[in-house]
């Protein structure tokens, strides 16, 4: 697929490179797809493109800015760093619906009502994007992606903001987004953990594939609806959610039910300090990554790093800990208490508590003994 799209994208970058822009006839046609979700995590909220299709000219070509390299050198370290290079490319119309086709995702156009001189500024300025350094964008998550860029592109062409977010914008981006991962727990459970205080900001940025699509409907340009029709163009299938035990909140729960019921210092320190040790992560990572989204995790209150120092302080030092920890991880209930993550963090806060106050030879509701002492 990769080699096909090499050789595909090279022959049209010849054509645009060494010869001027076609003339388009006015029989063309600019459209928005808005393609849908798909199994990987990086396709979970779906995709925009845009396609330029002239009859006239033999032309039928869709522009994508989704591509990314996975042989980008320290491809990892530059993702969470908020820094990888995404690219813009152009593919035929046959095998862009391919593509979608293989994986059975929804393909809606929209076509745009816009007068053959606008067209025109659009298909030249992609055109003119793809051979040069413009291609190349540093991709944020919110603020900069395949869906943002087809706005600025089309907004670009009457110099305003036409086109504006229509759904709710009073909600938060974490409660937007938290829908989109109902199928996917640990990809539901490691988002909420890493995401900080942005995405509790109110959703006000249209940046979801699917909300440009509502926003198309409602906008105008010139006073005439800017969709003149909308048709579906490939049908996609929805994949039944099956139950998985290891791929839902209750593998969680067992997991630290077994930690408590074990009921030893040792184990305790040990998620303790698997905990902390985390938390380091989550505080390092916002001073590292220019993603605004990994900013201000409150997170690192429950997963606090301070839990690295509980298994090598003293008792005395470990009761003034241990209070200061509880404190923590009280405030950490209170912001929590309005966000849509709450229950699957809290088996992690119930947990944490017990923990805490066993070590401080607290026995919680009664429910156990005496933490088991580890033999020599």
């Amino acid at each position: 697929m990769f080699k096909k799209l090499f050789y595909h994208s090279l022959l049209l970058f010849s054509v645009f490179a060494f010869s001027q822009n076609p003339k388009l006839s006015p029989s063309t046609e600019v459209s928005i797809f808005t393609c849908g979700r798909g199994e990987e995590l990086y396709s979970t909220f779906g995709h925009t493109a845009l396609r330029v299709k002239d009859p006239v000219n033999q032309l039928d070509v869709v522009y994508n800015y989704g591509y990314f390299d996975f042989r980008a050198e320290n491809f990892y370290f530059k993702f969470v760093k908020g820094d990888l290079q995404y690219f813009m490319n152009v593919t035929s119309f046959e095998d862009f619906v391919f593509e979608y086709q293989s994986d059975r995702r929804e393909v809606i156009e929209q076509k745009l009502n816009l007068p053959l001189e606008k067209k025109q500024e659009v298909f030249d300025a992609l055109n003119a994007a793809l051979l040069s350094k413009d291609r190349f964008y540093t991709y944020k998550f919110i603020d900069r992606n395949c869906t943002t860029m087809i706005v600025e592109k089309i907004n670009g062409l009457y110099g305003k903001d036409e086109i504006q977010k229509v759904d709710d914008k009073t909600i938060s981006y974490r409660t937007l987004l938290y829908p989109y991962f109902e199928k996917y727990f640990w990809y539901k459970l490691g988002i909420n953990i890493v995401f900080g205080a942005k995405t509790d900001h109110k959703a006000e940025k249209l940046f979801l594939p699917v909300e440009l699509m509502h926003s198309l409907d409602k906008a105008k340009f010139d006073g005439k609806p800017l969709v003149s029709s909308k048709k579906t163009i490939v049908i996609g299938e929805e994949v039944p959610i099956k139950f998985s035990f290891f791929n839902s909140i209750y593998l969680i729960c067992a997991l630290l039910l077994l930690i408590v019921i074990i009921n030893k210092k040792f184990v305790f320190n040990v998620y303790l300090l698997t905990l902390g040790i985390f938390g380091l992560f989550l505080c390092l990572i916002g001073f590292y990554s220019e993603h605004q989204e990994l900013l201000w995790n409150y997170n690192a209150l429950l997963f606090n790093p301070l839990f690295v120092l509980v298994p090598f302080v003293s008792k005395t030092f470990l009761k003034k800990l241990n209070i200061g920890l509880l404190f923590l991880l009280g405030i950490y209930t209170i912001i929590m208490l309005t966000k849509p993550h709450l229950m699957i963090m809290f088996p992690f806060i119930l947990v944490n508590a017990y923990i805490l106050l066993k070590l401080l030879d607290r026995n919680p509701l009664g429910l156990l003994p005496s933490i088991k002492k580890n033999r020599a």
